[in-house]
């Protein structure tokens, strides 16, 4: 059989990776030499590495982040309280495969939307599936699915994923359908999927939000009292985070593809 007919078969099976790294090492693209099981160990190698890239630029481009940010590109200046130990922990992704949430609170433009997208991003490098959604439009979205008949479709796709963030919830008081709603994300995940929410109020001031004593409390307790809390401060990042849009490395060969 020769090269050329190996190579097709390669692409017919959708092995794109190896077939690429096969061609260039007989049309001299690379000066290496390989013994055989070498051969073959770049092959998989190659193909391995095709795929992650694939399945990572697929899960970003599904979660729609807000920012394309990564851990390296964290300021960690004292001002902004900023704790670089605890999200070194959160990079390998453990709060993640135990269902933990994560709750940002602090003043607008400290970079809560930018260190949430930073931590969605590890998720995917890491293999998970994440939704990225604004409150105010995550709301408006389910309460168009109610008038369309996609509402269950759209609550099971929330429910899949693995870490679902909500960004700057707070801004307004939630209605009766909006507040019903939230319960029943939050309910959907608790103590299985993980949840992120930023949020310029504090905590305590969430239940004003919420609205109903009863739901507040429910709500609350579901995603408040064991989850990992940020509470930033310090001069505004925006500028600096607007200046950072394609700071993300891509590949990351822990991470298992497809």
């Amino acid at each position: 059989m020769t090269n050329e007919a190996t190579i097709e078969k390669m692409r017919r099976m959708k092995l794109t990776g190896m077939a690429d790294a096969f061609q260039n090492t007989f049309t001299g693209k690379l000066d290496q030499q390989f013994s055989s099981d070498e051969l073959i160990g770049h092959l998989i190698d190659a193909e391995w590495d095709e795929r992650y890239n694939r399945k990572l630029s697929r899960l970003i481009s599904g979660a729609k982040f807000r920012y394309q940010a990564s851990f390296e590109a964290i300021d960690y200046v004292k001002s902004r309280k900023l704790d670089k130990n605890l999200m070194l922990r959160f990079s390998n992704c453990d709060w993640v495969r135990k269902g933990e949430n994560i709750i940002i609170t602090g003043p607008t433009g400290i970079g809560k939307s930018f260190l949430v997208s930073a931590l969605g991003n590890q998720a995917c490098k890491n293999g998970f599936k994440v939704i990225y959604q604004n409150a105010m439009k995550v709301f408006s979205l389910l309460k168009a699915s109610k008038g369309d008949g996609s509402y269950i479709n759209e609550m099971n796709r929330f429910q899949r994923c693995d870490v679902l963030i909500i960004d700057d919830f707070g801004l307004e008081i939630l209605d009766t359908a909006s507040r019903l709603m939230f319960f029943e994300l939050i309910e959907d995940r608790s103590g299985t999927k993980s949840i992120v929410i930023t949020s310029q109020l504090p905590v305590p001031k969430w239940f004003e939000v919420i609205g109903d004593p009863t739901i507040a409390d429910a709500i609350c307790d579901r995603i408040i009292h064991t989850a990992h809390k940020i509470d930033l401060d310090g001069p505004t990042m925006r500028k600096f985070y607007n200046g950072r849009k394609n700071t993300m490395p891509i590949l990351d060969e822990t991470c298992h593809p497809d």
